[in-house]
This record gives structure tokens, C-alpha cells and sequence, in this order.
């Protein structure tokens, strides 16, 4: 039988421990996920598809000089989780960065943001379905493309349906696999760059494909700035380990973990892996584009069967991101829900402790978006990738914002709680709030696609405020119709 749990106040979703372990408590969710799920999402959670797929193009377009466009991109990620971390590890919810501002900016900072992250995340669910579906019709040509997307887009939802801890140990595998393979791909290439690996092809030059072919900016400085714009959406979904603490036994210990790893992480996966790819191959060889940055590099040390090895990874991939994917606009849309923003079915779970209606409706907008991917690709579905494309910066400028005055609350209310500190407040925060409007309005000058997706983004971002002021103005609006009745 469902339960209906109490709709948070206009203050905001502040979920606790407690609330997550009652299947019909003030929250509605139970803590299935274990420590070990929440350790391998935090891992997991910044290696998207992209980092596979999208790394050639970038350093095609900026040469060896794209580590910067990682490490600035990293840096900026690592500043925005600190910042994240510090108020979901003193308040942590499902709503996470939707649930703060909320709170600390306002109802329509919170209902507008929230919104667009589910939007964003429904979007994505026809990506990487399409993306999947292409891999497993390759292998198997029988089955259609759609009929694969169909597949893995209902294995996915039912497991999400089944219970959290199915998502949490789904993700656990999926996850898993992206490590070891990103972890293996470092240590073997890094042997063979130093010429150590048995066996290898590769003559082993150490460190000077970085600069033997047109030095270090061959494209010139300015093309870091370029990469920056190409490898920033890579990162997304850092965040997803923040909105999955209010599910595990220990949300604080959790975030807290996680904020902590994340310099580790972008270092090693990110920034090692790329590094490896520069270093096995000069930035201009054609193969990085025509194969893929890490298949031409495995060829390059004479691994057999690389490109379907890298299959199988990229498949993982796609599959981990469709799997949280479908958890966090779930979960956003619960925390929507309950803060009244949205259908008050969304807020109701059923006896697992499931957001049956959350997870439907997600699935039902992610299956039309996959149907507008095939039917109409250059159209309809080019508006909805374009016109979300941006919304990853605006979260995180969002965040910045919501950290400035969530700091004071705290403090305020419950300053033990603070046991994350985003470092150098407030100079680093208004620091990186100030490089993500930078980015966006680089986007803007870059002009193409890149400007495409700020305004669009922007159009759908002001559609969506505007929806949640009118809502706001007719909720106060009849809250002061009865005491208006009264006085009379």
C-alpha cells in the first residue's frame, strides 16, 4: 500500500538519517544503499560516456594543451563538490542542490533549478539509450536499434523499481567496471610509454609526443579555452553521490568520503588517462579521431581487439549513466513533489520505500525523447539536447550561489552539522561562480552550437521561472484568501 509523506515546508527539503530509514515517515525513502554502493557511485559518478567517446575531438582541437582544458574543468568541479559537499553533508536530501536553494534563494530557485536538472537528466536517458542501442546492434543485427533501446531502457526501469539497493548494486558493477578499466588503461600505457611493457609496440619516448609536434600549444593558448567548452560536460553527474546519501545508512560519512575523493578521482581518471593518451601517441595522429583517443592508443601498444574492448567499456558506460540517469530525475522529481512543486504523486513511495510515480514519469518523458531521437533526430530531438545543454553550468552556478547563504544558516541553526568547509569562503566561491558565468559567456562569443545551447538553455530556464512565479503568486494568493475571509 503507498504512503503519502508530509510535504516539506516552504523552507525546504531538509531531510535527516532517520527520515530515510521510514518507509512512511516525513521523507518516504529507506536507506538501502550501503556504504560500499555510495563509495563506488562517488567513483564512478564523474566517468560518464564522454570521457570514451568525446576526448579525441578535444584534443584534435587543442593539442597536448588540452590536460589544461581538463585541469581547469576539474578544478572548477572539484571547487563546486566542495561546496556541495558541505551542505549536503550537514543537511543531506534527495533534492540536494534543488532542496538548498530552495531554502537559502527562494521557492522559485529551487523549483526553476530542480526542473531543469529533471529535464536534463530525461534528455540524457535518450542519449545513452540510443548510444547503447547502436553497440548491441552492432553485436547483434537481428534485434533493431530501437528494439535494443527498448530493452535496456525497460531492464533499467525495472530495477530501478525494484528497490534502491538494485539501483545501488547495479550501479556498484557498472561503476566498477569503469574504474578497473580506466585504472588498468593507466597502468599498462604508462609502462609502455616508459617502454616497459612486455611485448608492446610502442617505442616507449616518455614524455615528448607532448611537445615533439608543434609543442605543447600547437593551436595556440586560446585553444585551451576551446577544449574547456568540449570536455566541460564530461563532468556532469559528479554531483548524483549528494542526491543518493539521503539513501544510505551514514549520509553524512558519505558525503563527506566523497567530497574528499573527488581531487583523487578527476586526477587519476581524467587527467591520468588523457595523459597516457598524449603521451602513447603524437596529439595529431589521425587515428585519435578516426578510432577514438583510447582505442588508437591501445592499438598503439598492440592490444588485440582493442576497439571492442573499448566497446564493452563505452557499453558499461552508457549503461551506468542510463542506470543513475533514471535515479536522479526520479529522485529529483520526488524531492519536487514533496516540496509541492510538483504532482503530490511524485511524493509518495510505495512499502520498498520506491518513488513509483517519480520513476514512471521519468521513464514515460525519456522513452518519447528516444522516440523524437529516431523519428525526427534534427528537429525535435536537436532542441531538447540543445536546449538543456547548458544546464550542467547552471546548476553549478546555482550551487555557488545557494553555498554563499547556506553558510550563515548552518552556522545559524546548527553549526556541529559544518563538518565540511568549502575552503577560503567566500573568495573561492564567488571565484568559481565567476568562472562558470565565464565559460557560459565564452560559449556565447564561440558562437555555433556552443552559443545555441546557452540560449536555448536560457529560453527553457526562463519558461521554467516564469511557471514557478506564477505558481508561487497564486499558492500566496490563496493562503491569503481565508484570512482575508476571516478579517471580514
Amino acid at each position: 500500500m503507498n504512503t503519502q509523506p508530509t510535504l516539506a515546508k516552504e523552507g525546504g527539503d531538509t531531510g535527516t538519517t532517520g527520515d530515510a530509514q521510514q518507509s512512511d515517515g516525513s521523507n518516504g525513502l529507506k536507506a538501502g544503499l550501503k556504504n560500499r554502493h555510495l563509495s563506488m557511485i562517488a567513483i564512478g559518478g564523474v566517468i560518464g560516456a564522454g570521457l570514451f567517446v568525446g576526448s579525441g575531438s578535444g584534443i584534435a582541437a587543442a593539442g597536448p594543451a588540452i590536460l589544461l582544458s581538463y585541469a581547469l574543468v576539474g578544478a572548477m568541479v572539484v571547487f563546486v563538490m566542495r561546496m556541495l559537499g558541505e551542505m549536503a553533508a550537514a543537511r543531506p536530501s534527495s533534492g540536494s542542490f534543488s532542496a538548498y536553494a530552495d531554502r537559502a534563494l527562494g521557492r522559485w530557485a529551487g523549483f526553476t533549478i530542480g526542473w531543469l536538472y529533471w529535464f536534463f537528466w530525461v534528455v540524457v536517458l535518450a542519449v545513452e539509450a540510443t548510444a547503447g542501442a547502436k553497440i548491441l546492434e552492432g553485436w547483434i543485427p537481428a534485434v533493431p536499434q530501437w528494439g535494443w533501446a527498448l530493452i535496456v531502457m525497460v531492464v533499467l526501469t525495472a530495477t530501478n523499481l525494484a528497490s534502491v539497493s538494485s539501483y545501488g548494486e547495479f550501479e556498484f558493477w557498472f561503476a566498477g567496471i569503469k574504474v578497473v578499466a580506466i585504472g588498468a588503461f593507466v597502468v599498462i600505457g604508462l609502462l609502455a610509454v616508459f617502454g616497459v611493457l612486455p611485448g608492446s609496440k610502442n617505442p616507449g619516448a616518455g614524455f615528448a609526443h607532448l611537445t615533439d609536434a608543434g609543442g605543447f600549444f600547437p593551436m595556440g593558448a586560446g585553444a585551451v579555452l576551446t577544449g574547456v567548452l568540449m570536455v566541460v560536460f564530461s563532468f556532469m553527474g559528479s554531483e548524483i553521490v549528494t542526491l543518493a546519501a539521503g539513501e544510505s545508512e551514514d549520509p553524512q560519512k558519505a558525503v563527506t568520503k566523497a567530497t574528499n575523493s573527488v581531487i583523487w578521482r578527476i586526477g587519476v581518471f581524467y587527467l591520468g588517462s588523457i595523459l597516457v593518451v598524449l603521451t602513447l601517441l603524437p596529439w595529431n595522429d589521425k587515428s585519435i579521431v578516426e578510432k577514438g583517443s583510447y582505442v588508437a592508443a591501445l592499438d598503439s601498444i598492440g592490444i588485440p581487439a582493442a576497439g571492442q574492448i573499448m566497446n564493452v567499456i563505452v557499453l558499461t558506460a552508457v549503461l551506468s549513466c542510463l542506470n543513475s540517469g533514471l535515479y536522479t530525475a526520479s529522485r529529483m522529481a520526488f524531492s519536487l513533489g514533496r516540496r509541492g512543486d510538483a504532482p503530490k504523486a511524485f511524493a509518495r513511495t510505495n512499502k520498498r520505500g520506491v518513488p513509483t510515480a517519480a520513476i514512471l514519469s521519468s521513464v514515460v518523458f525519456g522513452f518519447v525523447a528516444v522516440f523524437f531521437n529516431y523519428k525526427w533526430p534534427d528537429t525535435v530531438f536537436a532542441f531538447l539536447l540543445n536546449s538543456s545543454g547548458a544546464v550542467a553550468l547552471f546548476v553549478w552556478l546555482v550551487i555557488c550561489l545557494t553555498q554563499l547563504k547556506m553558510r550563515g544558516i548552518i552556522l545559524r541553526e546548527s553549526p556541529e552539522k559544518l563538518v565540511v568547509r568549502m575552503w577560503l569562503f567566500p573568495y573561492l566561491t564567488w571565484a568559481t561562480a565567476a568562472m562558470i558565468v565565464f565559460v557560459l559567456g565564452y560559449m556565447v562569443y564561440d558562437g555555433g552550437a556552443n552559443r545555441e545551447q546557452v540560449v536555448l538553455s536560457l529560453l527553457v530556464a526562463a519558461l521554467v521561472l516564469a511557471i514557478g512565479l506564477v505558481k508561487q503568486r497564486i499558492q500566496k494568493q490563496s493562503a491569503a484568501e481565508p484570512e482575508l475571509v476571516e478579517k471580514i
